[in-house]
């Protein structure tokens, strides 16, 4: 195993059968030096309890995933879900300052596909910002950062209306910079003839509030929500995009999400040597998070 990038985060859901106790451990056992968690595992031990774990490892903080599912039309169900994003909210912030020096009080949110029955893209799209709107204040009072991560356009019915950076941007550029930024996904991205560009508009506006790294392999499997890959096992070049992001200014953590049934089966501590070997080859970021 290479020593572990210090910039590399492991996102849980790369490890996604690993309790979060088994996921610290790994994680920190394995050298590396910061993870991002999820909200069903830190649910499943209560918040307080898990920040103290948090802060036991030693680990830094990198994001929360995740919040959003912001495009139904206004009712109960709406309600709930901006209910659910307040909580979420408060997670981050508690976790970001359970979390090691450097940590980022990040909250990762998909946008959400179209409501049963839609086919209103534009509408969709503009309950979201609407979405946006009312959280903003709240997100800023906890000092937490509103994440939006454009989904790649497979995923534009079910789960993300927000399909590019340039739509994520468009709806980020509302709002404080402090507080609503964007996710930089290679696995949704990498496709876009326009995406080194918009990397360096979203630098320029100091948006990019997380950096998410896995490939594409083929052929896809049935279910596409699986569909990433082990980085070098698949079509992506990550040397332009990496470098992209740098340029742009983005100092902080590089987390890789993987959703892979194949990686899921592994033992997870082989995941993440393998996933620190990977990272090393064909991310090789080695300068330290900011911090």
């Amino acid at each position: 195993m290479s020593r572990p990038g210090p910039r590399l985060s492991i996102n849980q859901a790369t490890i996604k059968y690993a309790s979060l106790a088994d996921a610290l451990r790994v994680v920190r056992d394995a050298g590396v030096q910061s993870i991002g968690l999820w909200r069903e595992p830190v649910a499943e031990v209560g918040l307080d309890r898990a920040a103290r774990m948090l802060a036991d490892s030693g680990l830094r903080f990198s994001s929360l995933c995740r919040g959003g599912f912001f495009t139904a039309p206004e009712g109960a169900e709406r309600r709930a879900a901006l209910d659910a994003n307040r909580r979420a909210i408060e997670e981050t912030a508690t976790l970001a300052a359970a979390g090691a020096e450097g940590s980022a009080a990040v909250l990762v949110l998909v946008a959400g596909g179209l409501p049963a029955g839609s086919r209103d893209l534009a509408g969709a799209r503009e309950r979201v910002v609407d979405a946006l709107a009312e959280l903003e204040p709240e997100a800023r009072a906890a000092g937490v950062t509103l994440a939006v991560e454009p989904l790649h356009p497979m995923y534009a019915a079910d789960r993300a209306v927000v399909s590019t950076l340039a739509q994520a941007l468009d709806i980020a550029e509302r709002f404080p910079a402090a507080s609503v930024g964007v996710v930089v996904d290679t696995f949704h991205l990498w496709w876009d003839p326009d995406l080194l560009r918009l990397i360096a508009r979203a630098g320029a506006g100091g948006r990019i509030a997380s950096y998410q790294v896995c490939d594409w392999v083929t052929p896809l499997p049935a279910d596409v929500l699986l569909a990433r890959g082990m980085m070098g096992d698949g079509h992506i070049d990550f040397a332009p995009i990496t470098a992209a992001v740098a340029e742009a200014g983005y100092t902080g953590d590089i987390e890789v999400e993987i959703f892979n049934e194949s990686i899921w089966a592994e033992d997870p501590a082989s995941v993440v040597a393998r996933t620190a070997d990977a990272f090393e080859r064909c991310v090789g970021v080695t300068a330290p998070a900011a911090g």
